[in-house]
């Protein structure tokens, strides 16, 4: 499974040593928001040599490939969020902003053929349009103005 999001908040360092095993363990947790309508905060895990394998800071946009997993103890159910691989955002790992900026010589929209006119059936234009409109269109009720192109 997959998230993206922004760090948040960064947990303390846990770590020590295991009852059964004996060998020793570490684990960081970290707090990610999602960038959605309605943002979401997810407490993820990452533990042993992928700590320093994943640097990630407090502001850092990535994605979280990650494991669910659910273990009981005392009749009780816990669930882990664990990840196992972080990627930073590529326009913040490579330091390109979100969209370009635009070039001064490209206009932001093609130009028309031809400039467009609104013709009014009221008032000043009423005459013109009598003129130059068919009759099926100047005796329509209910269409207050006319687009067309200016010749």
């Amino acid at each position: 499974m997959e998230i993206k999001g922004r760090i948040i908040h960064v947990m303390p360092l846990q770590s020590g040593i295991g009852q059964v095993s004996g060998k020793e363990w570490k684990k960081q947790e970290y707090v990610l928001e999602t960038q959605e309508q309605y943002p979401r905060k997810v407490c993820f895990q990452v533990s042993g040599n992928r700590i320093e394998q994943y640097p990630v800071s407090v502001g850092d946009e990535v994605v979280v490939s990650f494991d669910l997993e659910s273990r009981e103890a005392k009749g009780r159910w816990y669930t882990d969020v664990r990840a196992w691989k972080i990627e930073k955002s590529a326009s913040v790992a490579r330091g390109v902003p979100d969209m370009p900026p635009m070039p001064n010589d490209i206009a932001p929209f093609p130009p028309m053929l031809r400039p467009m006119t609104c013709l009014s059936d009221e008032g000043l234009f009423r005459r013109r349009i009598k003129k130059e409109m068919p009759p099926y269109d100047r005796d329509r009720r209910g269409i207050s103005f006319l687009w067309r192109f200016s010749t």
